[in-house]
């Protein structure tokens, strides 16, 4: 494949005597830092922000209000029926567990690998991991019953003698989603202590200065500092990757442990990780694309970071296509009639209109991105990524829903319709996903401005050698400073 070279208005000629430039437009150390701090530091915050966060805030506080009135009446206000005993709480769970995979991965695995382009867009990608692990929370919160008696599922000692069955899936979530929210928040920070020292040291309202000074934690940039920086991130990093693998294929074992035919398969722990990735990076280009655009980071952010995750985007959801095809191969090739009658029903069953939607989605749409006219299309790659989402969330309705309104006794099935209640708790998820993610774009540094800097031409000083992030700080190369630690 030929490299390309892509211009600030987006224009992308293919040329194969010259590299792929990360970051466009002869920006220098100092051009970096002042354009990323400016934004949250310079700038006056737009009148847009304000009504999109009295928006999204307004939707929180729908989400807060259908918990409270779940809490007050009890579950019978959600659609479940029997034998739909699992609705959209569930299926929500699943989504937003997922659409937080795209942070780790794009930090911690592409960092391992040494790959260049992440620089660009972790940041958001590792924002966006803590707020989707945070909307995830709330529903199997809220999904119990009695809240009341929550502590019950805590392995205290308790006068009933109450002890949660260690031996449920239920559980095992409890352990590794919340493994995986405090390795990924620890990550996130980690990786943003230099730029919160840039952001103390610009400051100029007082408030500012303690504030980021308190969070910058000290910093200075001396070698030691850079030294443990480097092996922390290297350490969290290590111990981030093996959560991509497993903290989904726990959230799968919720329904491949079970017996119920459509849910007892064994390709559901790699299947439900490819479907997390393919939705984590498409949410992560839903957000970057309108971002770009508004705080001018289109020579941070170029076409070739978003083509790169469209290619991810292409391989993880060609993977997806591949484990539809095979569960209905293995559900024809086993034998059992109802796990047949189980794939059967889903596409042409009562809710074949959410399978074909799913397919739709997730299999046909990921596929026009072999095209490299549609992989470099700003505006039809962002309707794409909606798509995915819209295709990834069906997915999780589809294999809860439709497997459990008909199983095993005709006599008992029934079909499940969501309650207003259902759907505005949901869309309340949204408004706090997006309200955590406008005050992270107006308070902290948008991108990761010291690793961006490794990346760049004037990094090759000094015979062409990469050097590490932390052989720069500020704005000049530590090389040049002088007096030790300063």
């Amino acid at each position: 494949m030929k490299p390309s070279v892509t211009d600030l208005n987006d224009n992308t000629v293919d040329d194969p005597t010259q590299p792929v430039e990360l970051i466009l437009g002869n920006q220098d150390f100092t051009s970096i830092t002042e354009q990323v701090s400016d934004i949250v530091l310079e700038h006056k915050t737009p009148k847009a922000w304000y009504f999109a966060f009295a928006f999204f805030a307004g939707l929180t506080g729908v989400l807060f209000l259908m918990i409270a009135y779940l809490f007050i009446t009890g579950v019978g206000v959600w659609g479940l029926n029997n034998p739909v005993s699992w609705g959209w709480a569930i299926v929500n769970f699943v989504f937003w567990v997922g659409i937080g995979h795209a942070g780790t991965l794009i930090s911690a695995i592409l960092f391992l690998l040494r790959q260049k382009w992440r620089t660009s867009i972790n940041r958001f990608a590792e924002a966006m991991t803590i707020f989707a692990v945070m909307c995830a929370g709330i529903f199997p919160g809220i999904h119990v019953g009695r809240v009341w008696v929550v502590y019950w599922l805590f392995p205290i000692p308790n006068y009933q003698s109450m002890w949660p069955n260690f031996r449920s899936p239920l559980l095992w979530d409890v352990f590794a989603v919340g493994t995986y929210a405090l390795v990924s928040l620890l990550f996130w920070y980690m990786g943003m202590v230099p730029d919160l020292a840039t952001f103390r040291d610009r400051a100029k309202g007082r408030i500012q200065q303690i504030v980021y000074g308190t969070l910058s934690l000290g910093w200075r940039g001396s070698h030691r500092h850079w030294h443990r920086y480097e092996k922390a991130y290297l350490l969290l990093a290590g111990l981030a990757t093996p959560l991509v693998l497993s903290v989904h294929s726990v959230v799968s074992f919720d329904f491949a442990t079970a017996q119920l035919p459509g849910w007892h398969t064994t390709i559901f722990p790699p299947y439900f990780v490819a479907g997390a990735v393919f939705s984590g990076f498409a949410m992560v280009g839903t957000i970057l694309i309108p971002a770009r655009q508004w705080f001018g980071l289109k020579h941070i952010i170029t076409v070739h970071h978003l083509e790169n995750m469209n290619k991810i985007i292409l391989a993880t959801g060609s993977m997806v296509g591949f484990a539809y095809a095979t569960e209905f191969f293995i559900a024809w090739y086993g034998g059992n009639p109802y796990e047949s009658f189980a794939f059967v029903n889903r596409a042409f069953g009562p809710y074949a209109w959410a399978y074909w939607i799913m397919v739709s989605c997730n299999v046909i749409t990921p596929q026009l991105f072999w095209s490299k006219k549609i992989r470099t299309n700003i505006g039809i790659m962002w309707v794409m990524y909606i798509f995915v989402n819209i295709g990834m969330w069906f997915e999780r309705f589809v294999i809860t829903v439709t497997s459990l309104s008909r199983d095993f006794l005709p006599s008992s099935w029934a079909y499940y319709d969501p309650t207003i209640v259902d759907i505005l708790t949901f869309m309340g998820s949204f408004g706090l996903f997006f309200t955590m993610i406008l005050l992270f774009i107006r308070f902290a540094p948008l991108i990761a401005m010291a690793e961006v800097k490794t990346v760049m031409p004037i990094a090759d000083a000094h015979g062409g050698e990469r050097r590490s992030v932390g052989d720069y700080h500020g704005d000049i190369p530590r090389d040049d400073m002088k007096g030790g630690d300063h």
